[in-house]
């Protein structure tokens, strides 16, 4: 069995990565698996402590400190995988790869930003046009606003707890006959 060099094994104590040199890499659900049956069944003193007494919303509860830092599971899983020995490294690019690279990226940041501007102006075109309109009916028409009362009157159009235009009541889940391609329409062959 071969040791790990001195980097390896400095980085793996900064990030507290448990050191194996297993030859195949375990798979993520053995590692997840035995971290959460770990977590389960070794429950820390205040996880028996509050497992235990009743509960209860008071401000003691509140008030009690913690003995020593709770480490994230998860986050442990993360870093375990992300700086483990056998993770390949990152690419390298060298300089004018890299520049290629990044004159592609910033080229279609651009252009999806410009894209984005037009679309918000297209966007502000078109309200403040209905809102000329709305003006223009207010009042331009010559019947004190009269019409425009009307037109703005929402009365009646959301009756059934939906709106019209969805052409069918909204349900939790898809029809169970899917659709009826044997319908046709009343007078109709």
């Amino acid at each position: 069995m071969k040791s790990l060099s001195p980097a390896l094994a400095s980085l793996a104590n900064v990030f507290k990565i448990p050191m194996s040199m297993a030859p195949v890499r375990p798979s993520i659900s053995r590692v997840c698996h035995d971290t959460l049956t770990r977590q389960t069944q070794q429950p820390g003193p205040v996880t028996a402590a509050l497992q235990s007494a009743s509960f209860s919303t008071t401000s003691s509860m509140a008030a009690r400190k913690r003995t020593g830092p709770t480490v994230d599971k998860r986050i442990t899983l993360i870093r375990y995988f992300l700086h483990h020995p056998l993770t390949p490294r990152p690419l390298r690019f060298s300089r004018n790869r890299y520049l290629r690279h990044w004159t592609i990226h910033r080229a279609w940041q651009l252009f999806k930003a410009q894209q984005r501007r037009k679309h918000e102006l297209e966007l502000m075109r078109q309200y403040q046009s209905m809102h000329d309109a709305c003006e223009e009916l207010r009042t331009g028409a010559g019947d004190g606003g009269k019409l425009f009362r009307v037109s703005m009157n929402k009365k009646g159009i959301f009756t059934d707890l939906f709106p019209i235009e969805y052409a069918r009541m909204q349900t939790e889940s898809p029809p169970a006959d899917g659709w009826n391609y044997g319908w046709k329409r009343p007078g109709q062959k």
